[in-house]
């Protein structure tokens, strides 16, 4: 027997949170939008990524394979509240003089707040950026069209995504300006190009963190496996057969209605009750 087959007698697959739990219950929608965001690779922005697959040294005339390696980056928990356009910070070392030893050294964006303004939701809301998503947001003629047009895994953080969720929704469901119809329309044709690109389902659990997406299916479950009071059940069968006799008392009787039990009518007939007449 070969060492490969050997080996793979012992393999066990590695458990994740799609493999085991509520996390491998969750919808192929929400998966799709957990790959956009998380693992899908984001456009460079602190580094010029090379399109060729080798380069010359000008002056040596050396030709190297490009490594585009990416830059690793640092996102603290404060920064999922900003929308940073792609920006981190960047963790490395710095040497003052040539022959002085390196210290590690980090380097932060330059976060400003401002106001932004959402044409969909018609607000005003007032976040801390960087000078990068005020460039892009010119670049793309607009704070909704930035969202609209970048994918989640350059928009990074929990509150882009949310955002961007609120107006996909907004779009989907035509919620938008609703005390005025010529506004709306005029709105929702100037947006709704963006949402061929998604199914309703898809809105739906687009923008969710994974603790807010359990919740969620935690709670869809919940409803559809509510179980219904066998006294219910009963008591609408037979108003059914009552109605279907045409008994007046149940013309107008609903199932779910909540009263004391001496002033239900059914309850007149129930042989056991206090206000049967019975002593």
């Amino acid at each position: 027997m070969s060492v490969n087959k050997i080996q793979s007698l012992y393999y066990f697959p590695k458990i994740t949170r799609w493999s085991k739990g509520i996390g491998a219950e969750l919808p192929e929608e929400y998966k799709k939008f957990w790959k956009e965001w998380k693992l899908q690779e984001p456009t460079a922005v602190h580094y010029i990524k090379q399109q060729e697959k080798y380069i010359r040294n000008e002056k040596t005339g050396e030709v190297h394979p490009v490594q585009n390696t990416p830059i690793p980056l640092k996102y603290p928990k404060e920064f999922e509240q900003y929308i940073l356009g792609g920006e981190a910070v960047i963790q490395g070392f710095q040497q003052r003089e040539k022959y002085c030893r390196r210290y590690p050294h980090f380097w932060f964006p330059l976060l400003k707040k401002s106001v932004l303004y959402s044409e969909v939701l018609d607000s005003y809301m007032r976040v801390i950026v960087t000078q990068k998503t005020i460039l892009l947001i010119h670049e793309n003629y607009g704070f909704d069209h930035y969202l609209l047009k970048t994918p989640a895994c350059d928009l990074k953080s929990e509150l882009a995504v949310k955002l961007k969720r609120q107006i996909l929704i907004a779009l989907a469901d035509k919620t938008l300006y609703p005390n005025n119809e010529a506004k709306r329309d005029e709105v929702y044709a100037k947006y709704s190009q963006y949402l061929s690109s998604y199914t309703r389902e898809e809105i739906e659990w687009y923008g969710l963190t994974y603790k807010d997406a359990c919740k969620k299916w935690i709670a869809l479950k919940k409803e559809e496996n509510k179980v219904q009071p066998l006294k219910i059940l009963y008591r609408s069968e037979l108003i059914a057969k009552l109605k279907e006799n045409n008994v007046k008392e149940a013309q107008d009787t609903d199932v779910l209605l909540k009263e004391k039990d001496g002033d239900l009518w059914i309850s007149k007939w129930n042989p056991f009750s206090k206000s049967s007449g019975t002593k």
